[in-house]
């Protein structure tokens, strides 16, 4: 009998152990690979080229003029200060006060009414994606059958946030494909024609990937119609200072709105401005009507934050109040940000003054009028595959060159190869003429 019980068990045991591998293999039996990142899988490509001469003009991280990752000095300085007093202790689900309010300070200003009058709702973010996110499952949670309006073209992460949140997606006109420049009347119309009450992300300056910005003016019929239509406007604020410069000239979209009494919200990052790539440090803001509101809103998004990462990291936090908060430091600050921005001008006037010195039959007026990190080249996808296989130049294949990879070492490389891949495509479209 007790033979008979442990072969019993023994084949108990086996048949289960076989159950359970059979299972463990059907589990993800269906999963297959994901399509690779669009922006990402460039660097990818770029790391496993072996060629001397590649250039990786992709993703959208400054490099200094010799094409190497940049610490700012008020950044390090920064840690120096910090290093004596730091724990490693949570912070809370909203994040770090001092950074907030700092924060909120470069978005509104400095002496704004709202901050006093404590009508925004605020919590530190992941960087300005997971402010973005953030926001988005706001949007679903409270604004259930509401959708979201998106330009064409725009990051292309944001799809993948209001598309992960359930929040339908609707585009709206904003690059105009043959001047390389703002569609202003086709946007006003979509906007126009818009349902009343909708949702609206907007670029707050230097718009990603098109480097294309309305003017002042055009941002203050923007903001007229909205209130027309009574729209509520997210604003992605992710190059606040590296765009013109001046983080007040940047923000200049921001408070138009806020003249016009609009109830906005903003996605702030610190990757571009202060270098803060890999320390994922942002901040998510919404305007309130009063004080009651805004504890009500700033307690929905924790609670939102909450099962998403609990509470997000200290350090860059630190960083960006410690700057912010010294006079000192952030007048250092405003040097370094005006110094990458004034470099990525340059280069965008030196790979202008190439490509017209090779006698390039197209316009390249774009590159110096778009602004910030990216120019929107106009090239297709096949020139682009063309500068990669036959040149080792790698971007986006919607021809979005990062400035921030351009350098005085390979302006002129670039240009060269950008016409010789373009210069057939024009040739081609004379003859059809």
């Amino acid at each position: 009998m007790a033979i008979r019980a442990a072969i019993s068990g023994s084949h108990l045991k086996l048949s289960s152990s076989s159950l359970g591998a059979r299972s463990l293999s059907s589990w993800w039996r269906n999963v297959e690979p994901a399509p690779k990142d669009p922006i990402l899988g460039v660097t990818e490509a770029f790391l496993a080229d072996p060629s001397p001469d590649k250039v990786n003009v992709g993703v959208g991280a400054y490099r200094d003029d010799n094409g190497k990752p940049v610490v700012l000095e008020c950044v390090r300085e920064a840690e120096r200060r910090i290093a004596g007093d730091f724990n490693m202790e949570y912070l809370p689900m909203g994040g770090s006060v001092n950074m907030i309010q700092e924060s909120l300070k470069l978005a509104y200003g400095e002496n704004s009414d709202l901050i006093k009058d404590k009508r925004i709702a605020a919590i530190q973010a992941l960087s300005g994606t997971g402010a973005c996110r953030i926001f988005a499952d706001f949007q679903k949670r409270f604004c259930p059958d509401s959708q979201i309006y998106i330009p064409v073209p725009t990051w292309s992460n944001h799809h993948n946030i209001w598309r992960d949140a359930h929040v339908p997606e609707r585009t709206y006109h904003y690059y105009h494909a043959q001047s390389k420049g703002l569609d202003f009347a086709a946007m006003m119309d979509d906007i126009k024609n818009a349902p009343k009450g909708s949702f609206f992300l907007l670029h707050a300056c230097a718009h990603n990937p098109t480097g294309v910005d309305p003017t002042e003016e055009q941002w203050r019929e923007i903001s007229h119609q909205f209130k027309v239509k009574g729209h509520f406007a997210l604003f992605d604020m992710a190059y606040q200072g590296f765009a013109s410069g001046y983080p007040e000239k940047d923000a200049k979209a921001i408070r138009i709105f806020l003249e016009d009494g609009h109830p906005i919200a903003c996605a702030q990052s610190y990757a571009k401005n202060m270098g803060l790539y890999g320390q994922r440090v942002g901040c998510l803001s919404v305007v309130c009507e009063d004080e009651k509101q805004a504890v009500a809103v700033k307690s929905q998004l924790q609670q939102l934050a909450r099962p998403m990462y609990s509470n997000p990291p200290v350090h860059g936090a630190l960083v960006v109040s410690t700057i912010l908060g010294d006079p000192n430091l952030k007048s250092q600050w405003l040097g370094e940000v005006k110094g990458m921005a004034d470099r990525i001008i340059g280069m965008r006037t030196a790979l202008r003054e190439n490509l017209e010195k090779l006698g390039s039959p197209l316009s390249w007026e774009h590159i110096t009028n778009q602004i910030g990190m990216f120019c929107y080249s106009g090239m297709t996808p096949e020139q682009v595959d063309r500068l990669t296989k036959e040149y080792h130049i790698y971007m986006t294949r919607n021809g979005r060159i990062s400035m921030a990879g351009v350098t005085t070492g390979n302006v002129g490389y670039l240009a060269n190869a950008i016409h010789e891949v373009t210069k057939s495509a024009y040739a081609l479209t004379s003859r059809i003429q």
